[in-house]
């Protein structure tokens, strides 16, 4: 469900140079990238040198103006302690397809993709410490939160949760075909998309483990292409 109908605001940052056409600026075409994705990657920089980190994520889009972008890590880990010192940069992106042109110069791919800048705050309260553990749980598996023993007080000190608004933000997308020329179109190359997706395979129960797949684990795999 949609919480805000704020468009996204190009800022200097956000602001594509090149295939501007791609550029999405319903707010909801970022909230779309962000649910269906499951990682991404958190850039900032560490002692002078860039990184770049992957990482799962959680988003609640009832907090703050824009929502609110939820990243975790040990209270030990570099990135958690430097992120809220600077400005970093949170990448989303899902791989469609593979465009096969006529022309090499033409191949490409079918993408969706988030661009997130913001500088981060970390998490001192504990129940909202707890709820950012819990959407980044949910976030992968729904409901998966109410299925597991929640975290106890000695893992949570050792654990940091970083919170960032969603307010400056891009998204860029393509899709369709091969954009061949048209003195191409007649050549004798065979054009097209292979489409690309996440498929989740049958759940795997552990060893030690003599339940049966709950339903919320069976319904994620499910809608991630595993069989019924």
């Amino acid at each position: 469900m949609t919480i805000t109908v704020t468009p996204l605001q190009p800022t200097p940052r956000t602001s594509l140079r090149r295939s501007k056409d791609r550029a999405a600026t319903d707010r909801d075409a970022l909230y779309d990238v962000l649910r269906e994705g499951m990682f991404c990657h958190l850039g900032l920089i560490l002692e002078g040198d860039p990184v770049v980190l992957p990482t799962a994520y959680g988003v609640d889009l009832g907090k703050g103006p824009d929502g609110t972008l939820y990243l975790h890590g040990s209270v030990a880990a570099r990135s958690v302690v430097a992120a809220p010192e600077q400005t970093i940069c949170v990448t989303v992106t899902h791989t469609d397809g593979l465009v096969l042109a006529r022309s090499a110069f033409h191949h490409s791919v079918n993408y969706r993709s988030a661009v997130i800048f913001g500088t981060p705050r970390l998490v001192e309260d504990p129940d909202e410490k707890l709820h950012g553990l819990t959407t980044i749980v949910d976030h992968l598996v729904p409901g998966r939160s109410a299925g597991s023993r929640p975290p106890n007080r000695k893992e949570l000190a050792k654990t940091s949760v970083l919170a960032m608004p969603l307010t400056e933000a891009s998204v860029k997308t393509r899709g369709g075909g091969a954009n061949d020329e048209e003195q191409d179109l007649d050549l004798p190359y065979w054009t097209g998309v292979i489409p690309l997706r996440v498929v989740a395979g049958e759940p795997v129960t552990n060893d030690d483990c003599d339940l049966l797949v709950p339903a919320h684990v069976r319904t994620r795999a499910n809608l991630l292409g595993a069989p019924s």
